[in-house]
């Protein structure tokens, strides 16, 4: 890797898993299983490299209107990576935080999560955030709902309601912006993922499917953001 800085956090949309299981005429659930195999590969990667936080989609308030049987492989493919994956995550020191509406999924696949981040609240390696049941708009509602009503308790005025405040009522409340973006399969879009979050952000869509984003893939996309003047607004110096 460059010894130029690393992103302090990485964003990804993990897309692509159902095009690859039917470029290997497979079904769409075993695309979203090797989907989870990719993950393991960067979670890792994210926590060796020192990565600050590493944020994911896995599965937003739109997917919901998805076939029955993908919503089904998905929810369960859930609750088997929190099974498997939640000793080897607590022991390299890894914490996990949801992004969402809870209340909202299953109430195994809720007590599921609620266990992993209680069990993980106090590590302080990579800050691992997963998007579950999420929407970027509905996230700034809620955000936007929270400070209407401390406003009408009284607890601040109107005028002292600034992006600060916001962002502290955001489901990434205490961590840095998003740096990196990264989104596989081609597509160039943010689909409602982060909004707030990724104003400055770097985006990176590499070509490659998501079940085959692989460790070399994920160094090609930093080594690109780490070439980058990010200027936040200001002129080239």
């Amino acid at each position: 890797m460059s010894e130029r800085a690393l992103p302090r956090h990485v964003a990804i949309i993990m897309d692509g898993n159902g095009r690859w299981a039917k470029k290997h005429k497979l079904q769409v659930a075993l695309g979203h299983r090797k989907g989870v195999e990719a993950l393991r590969g960067i979670i890792r990667e994210s926590s060796d490299l020192g990565i600050e936080a590493l944020t994911i989609y896995a599965f937003s308030t739109e997917n919901w209107s998805r076939d029955k049987a993908e919503v089904e492989a998905l929810m369960g493919l859930l609750l088997e990576y929190f099974s498997s994956e939640i000793d080897e995550l607590d022991q390299n020191n890894v914490c996990i935080r949801i992004l969402g509406d809870k209340e909202g999924l299953p109430q195994k696949q809720r007590e599921a999560i609620l266990r992993a981040e209680e069990r993980t609240e106090k590590n302080t390696g990579l800050k691992l955030n997963i998007a579950i049941n999420y929407g970027g708009r509905a996230e700034l509602a809620r955000a936007a709902r929270v400070l209407a009503e401390k406003a009408v308790r009284g607890e601040i005025r109107p005028e002292e309601i600034n992006e600060q405040r916001l962002a502290q009522e955001l489901y990434t409340q205490g961590l840095p912006d998003v740096d990196l973006m990264i989104r596989t399969s081609g597509e160039m879009r943010l689909s409602n993922f982060l909004l707030y979050q990724c104003a400055y952000a770097e985006f990176d869509f590499p070509a490659v499917l998501w079940p085959d984003f692989d460790v070399k893939a994920y160094h090609e996309a930093l080594e690109a953001y780490m070439h980058r003047e990010r200027r936040f607004g200001g002129r080239v110096s």
